[in-house]
C-alpha cells in the first residue's frame, strides 16, 4: 500500500504523495522500522511530533501528523515527507482498517461494554465460542494464550494489527470488551461489529467523563453502529431501554434477566427457581417456553447475569438452547472474578476485581447469604482516578461485612494515607482495621478467619502489580492469599 491509497479522502487529492510502498504503521516511534509511517497525534500531555525525529532515525520514510498544535515545531528539520491532517485522532481507525485490509469484515465481532462483567463474558465466551479470540482486560489472544494490553480497548492502530493477527490464526469470532474510554477516543472507529452487548451501568470513570450522563452517552455509541445485527441488553437495568431506543430498527433485539423483567421487542432469555451456594449456581433458563437446566461452579450472585449474557449471546449467534446451556455448564472461573482458594477446613477466599461501590456491593451482598460465619473484606481505591466513590465504599463495607480493613491498591503517585482517609469519612459508627501493606491485610485476615468464614480480597483481580509514586512493583494478591493458607496449615 502506498501513502496516496492509504490516505485516499484524508488529504487534498491536489497534494503530492510518493510511492514508496508502505511496510507498518506506527503511533510509538520505538516501534517504526524501515519504510514505516510514523503517525503523531496530539496527546492530552504532548504532541506525538515530540518524536518526529527518532521515529525518522528508526526508519520512518513519511510522517502523518495532527495539524492540531503542530505550530510550535519546525518542521523543516524532518528530512521526511511530512502530511498534516486535522482531526487525525478521530481517522485513526480507518487509516489502521485501510492498512491492515479492513479485518473485522472478515470476522464476527462482538462488543461487550458495561461497567461490571465485560471481563467475565468475554472471558466465558471466549471458553466456549469455538475458533475465537479476546481482546480486553486481561490481554488479548486465543483461549490459553494472552498477551498484555496496556488498556481494556487497546489504541486504534493496535485494535486493527490484533484483529489481523486473528484473520491469519483463521479465527471466526473475536469478542471485545468496548471501554467508554475507548469509545470516546475513537478506538474502534473502524471496526466492523455484528453484535453489542450491554451489561449494565454504575458509577466508575467520573474523573475522566466527568458525570453520569456523559458516561452513558459513551457507551451508547457502541449500539448506534449502523452494521449491527444482533444486541443483547440486560433488561433488570434501568438504561436497558436506552441502549436499545438508539438501536437501528432493523438489528435483531435480544434481553436477558434474572428478574423476570420482558422487553416487548426483544427475544427474552429468563432464569427461575435460583439457587446461589459457595460451591456455584444452579437454575433453569427459560426461553420460547422451553426450559433447561444449568449447573455451573461458577460463584456470585451477580455472575447470574453474566452467565445469563453469555447464553443470550450464544443464541444469538445461532446455538441452540440444549448446545448452549451444556457449553455453560463447563464454565472455569476467570481470573480475578470472584476467584475461590480454601475452603473445607480453611476460611473461604475470594480474590475480585471489585472496585467500584456497584461491583463491591454485589461481591459482599452475594456471600453475605450463603457465608455461615464471618464476612471480612480487604480493600483499598485506586490513586489519581474517581474520588468520590471512596466514601461510598468505605460505607457499603461497613454496612456489609462483619470485619473491614482498609488496604493500598494501587495509589500510583497519590498520596495512600490521603485514600485511606478518604475511604474512613463513609464509615458511621465502626472502626476499620488499618493495614497499608496490602501484604500484611491479608496475612493478617487469614490468619485470623475461622473455618467458615468468607474473605473477599478486592479491588486488583487479575493484576500482578501494585502502582506505588510511578513504579510497578510485582505483586499478586492470589499469590498472598495461597502462601497465607499455606502459613495456616503448617502452623
Amino acid at each position: 500500500m502506498t501513502l496516496t491509497e492509504l490516505l485516499q479522502g484524508l488529504i487534498d487529492s491536489s497534494i503530492e504523495t510518493q510511492k514508496t510502498e508502505i511496510k507498518g504503521i506506527a503511533l510509538d516511534s520505538r516501534k517504526v522500522k524501515k519504510d514505516f509511517v510514523f503517525i503523531a497525534v496530539a496527546g492530552a500531555m504532548e504532541h506525538g511530533l515530540v518524536y518526529a525525529q527518532k521515529a525518522i532515525e528508526n526508519g520512518a520514510f513519511a510522517i502523518v501528523y495532527e495539524a492540531k498544535g503542530s505550530d510550535t515545531f519546525s518542521l523543516d528539520s524532518l528530512n521526511c515527507y511530512k502530511i498534516e491532517v486535522n482531526s487525525l485522532a478521530t481517522k485513526l481507525g480507518l487509516i489502521a482498517d485501510r492498512f491492515y485490509q479492513s479485518p473485522s469484515k472478515q470476522l464476527d465481532v462482538i462488543g461487550v461494554t458495561g461497567t461490571n462483567g465485560k471481563t467475565t463474558c468475554s472471558q466465558f465466551l471466549l471458553q466456549l465460542i469455538p475458533e475465537s479470540g479476546v481482546i480486553g482486560t486481561l490481554g488479548w489472544g486465543e483461549k490459553g494464550v494472552l498477551n498484555k494490553t496496556v488498556n481494556t480497548t487497546p489504541d486504534a492502530l493496535d485494535v486493527q494489527q490484533i484483529l489481523s493477527g486473528f484473520v491469519d490464526l483463521k479465527k471466526k469470532t473475536v469478542v471485545m470488551e468496548v471501554s467508554s474510554h475507548g469509545l470516546e477516543q475513537g478506538r474502534v472507529n473502524a471496526v466492523n461489529f455484528k453484535g453489542a452487548v450491554f451489561t449494565n451501568l454504575s458509577r466508575d470513570h467520573l474523573d475522566y467523563h466527568g458525570s453520569m450522563s456523559a458516561y452513558l452517552n459513551a457507551k451508547l455509541a457502541l449500539f448506534k453502529r449502523p452494521e449491527l445485527e444482533f444486541v443483547v441488553v440486560n433488561a433488570d437495568d434501568e438504561n436497558s431501554q436506552k441502549f436499545l431506543a438508539v438501536t437501528a430498527k432493523q438489528v435483531k433485539r435480544w434481553a436477558f434477566s434474572v428478574n423476570g423483567q420482558e422487553i416487548d421487542s426483544a427475544e427474552n432469555i429468563t432464569a427461575n427457581e435460583v439457587c446461589f451456594s459457595l460451591n456455584g449456581i444452579e437454575f433453569v433458563v427459560c426461553w420460547h417456553g422451553k426450559r433447561a437446566f444449568v449447573q455451573s461452579s461458577i460463584v456470585g450472585d451477580f455472575n447470574l447475569e453474566n452467565i445469563l449474557a453469555v447464553i443470550t449471546v450464544l443464541l444469538a449467534q445461532g446455538f441452540s438452547l440444549e448446545t448452549a446451556v451444556n457449553k455453560v455448564n463447563t464454565l472455569a472461573p476467570v481470573i480475578g472474578r470472584m476467584e475461590r482458594f480454601g475452603g473445607d477446613e480453611q476460611p473461604f477466599v475470594f480474590v475480585d476485581y471489585a472496585h467500584t461501590p456497584d461491583a463491591l456491593e454485589k461481591v459482599l451482598l452475594g456471600l453475605r447469604k450463603y457465608c455461615s460465619q464471618k464476612l471480612h473484606v480487604v480493600f483499598g481505591c485506586g490513586g489519581n482516578r474517581d474520588q468520590g466513590k471512596r466514601a461510598q465504599m468505605g460505607a457499603i463495607a461497613e454496612k456489609l461485612a462483619d470485619h473491614v480493613i482498609i488496604t493500598d491498591d494501587n495509589p500510583r503517585t497519590e498520596n495512600a494515607e490521603k485514600i485511606v482517609s478518604d475511604i474512613l469519612t463513609g464509615f458511621g459508627n465502626t472502626n476499620p482495621e488499618v493495614i497499608q501493606n496490602r501484604a500484611k491485610a491479608i496475612q493478617s485476615v487469614i490468619a485470623k478467619a475461622s473455618k467458615g468464614d468468607c474473605i473477599v480480597v478486592a479491588g486488583k483481580g487479575h493484576e500482578n502489580y501494585q502502582d506505588i509514586q510511578g513504579v510497578k512493583y510485582e505483586f499478586s494478591d492470589q499469590l498472598v492469599v495461597e502462601k497465607a493458607l499455606l502459613a495456616r496449615v503448617e502452623s
